[in-house]
């Protein structure tokens, strides 16, 4: 039965999502954070595009371990990062139509529009967290290593989206257990 209501069983989804992505992130503090980060928890941004229960997730998690960051880089990593969270979450979950409507098996074929909802994590991120990062963390920002931290945070979170969430889209999506409109 599909429903446009954020229910309990939304609201606790949410909640491990949120769960998940501290988990996931906190623990390896030491690669998560910085210039060069490969952050694990961004496997859960592919999410969204089953379910939306995962956007206000994916936000909270980020939004809580950028607070709980041990080397705290402030209020613009911890909102400027969770909002570019949430701005890439809501436009996956926008995009992610062609990923929810599918129940043909031969329709689950990835294509290029089923690709599209998996880049607004990569470009989101890397653009707004590739910016603000350098001047958080260097003495001094030229456009070398301005591009140089776009051009990580974009690599590193394709590295993750790609060989990590995809498989994770596919799985959840064959079983149809994770999407909003078969719960």
């Amino acid at each position: 039965m599909k429903t446009d209501k954020f229910g309990i069983k939304d609201l606790t989804l949410a909640g491990i999502i949120a769960a998940l992505y501290m988990l996931l992130t906190l623990p390896f503090a030491q690669f998560s954070y910085g210039i060069i980060q490969f952050r694990l928890a961004e496997i859960l941004t592919v999410l969204p595009i089953l379910n939306f229960a995962a956007v206000p997730g994916v936000f909270v998690g980020c939004f809580l371990v950028n607070l709980l960051n041990p080397h705290s880089l402030g209020l613009v990593d911890i909102i400027g990062g969770s909002l570019a969270t949430l701005l890439a979450a809501w436009l996956s979950y926008r995009w992610g139509t062609p990923w929810r409507l599918t129940k043909d098996k031969a329709e689950s074929r990835i294509s290029l529009r089923r690709l599209v909802p998996l880049v607004p994590p990569i470009i989101v991120n890397a653009l707004i967290v590739g910016t603000y990062l350098p001047y958080l963390l260097l003495d001094q920002v030229t456009v070398p290593t301005l591009l140089g931290a776009i051009g990580s945070i974009a690599l590193t979170q394709s590295l993750v989206i790609f060989l990590l969430g995809l498989p994770l889209l596919l799985a959840l999506q064959r079983t149809g257990r994770f999407n909003k409109e078969s719960s």
